[in-house]
């Protein structure tokens, strides 16, 4: 699908991350649809069985290719529900982040300082990946190791002239409230996994998420492009290699190996 102000598609910009940065899943375009009718026009190739988490659909786009949609009917994450403003939250839910603060009151604040969609303004949402979209996306999300993060900010800053760069880290709700943050702020975010996206959403291997607005993406797609022409390869601080980070102790002199006699 092409976005109507460059003559690059999703497809295309999926298949440049992926060889450029050395992805080891599929970047997932988020769309959270405002009507039945809109949303309607778009159909899943699969469909939850099951209440699942968000982490759980996201994970299925990135990691089983699948276009899925669902609503406040599908989810089983009450953080999740919250922050796609499906539900009120509530004093049950703050229950729910006692764990992290062990103060009753505390954990109440930090509930209602998370980032939330406004009450009953997404009917469903959509996840797929990022080639297969059908849809514009209004988030693409990364999951992805911190050098690779480094790289797709640092195409973001190259792309748009927006430096420094901050983001918004909660206590829970990594992937729902991360990117609900960003299309509220039309901004990019980046943060750590959260409980249950390391349970739920299969992030046993460090990764971190990134989240770029859905209408900025083709055009970090095309910097990363560009920057890898003009210097060679797509890694810094060492260019041409062929995965991100391989050189990193290239010039270390602790590093260096002998014939054993």
């Amino acid at each position: 699908m092409s976005n109507t102000n460059t003559d690059m598609t999703y497809a295309e910009a999926q298949e440049l991350f992926e060889r450029l940065l050395k992805l080891d899943y599929h970047p997932v375009a988020i769309k959270f649809f405002k009507s039945e009718e809109e949303a309607n026009k778009y159909p899943a190739e699969k469909k939850a069985a099951a209440k699942m988490t968000f982490c759980q659909f996201t994970a299925a786009s990135r990691m089983a290719n699948y276009v899925l949609k669902g609503n406040n009917n599908n989810i089983l994450c009450e953080n999740c529900l919250t922050s796609f403003g499906y539900t009120a939250p509530s004093d049950e839910e703050a229950k729910g982040h006692f764990k992290y603060v062990v103060d009753d009151e505390y954990a109440k604040e930090v509930m209602l300082s998370k980032p939330r969609m406004p009450m009953g303004e997404v009917k469903e949402f959509m996840t797929a990946p990022l080639a297969k979209t059908p849809v514009e996306p209004d988030v693409v999300m990364f999951v992805c190791n911190p050098l690779q993060a480094y790289h797709i900010l640092n195409d973001f800053v190259g792309a748009f002239h927006v430096h420094p760069l901050q983001f918004n880290y909660t206590v829970n709700s990594a992937v729902c409230g991360g990117s609900v943050w960003s299309y509220l702020n039309h901004k990019p975010n980046m943060n750590t996994m959260c409980s249950g996206s390391y349970t739920s959403g299969k992030t046993e291997k460090g990764e971190v998420n990134v989240f770029i607005p859905g209408d900025q993406i083709l055009d970090v797609a095309r910097q990363l492009a560009h920057r890898t022409e003009v210097m060679g390869g797509a890694s810094f601080p060492y260019n041409g290699n062929e995965w991100p980070g391989l050189d990193a102790c290239k010039k270390c002199p602790m590093i260096r190996f002998k014939d054993v006699e």
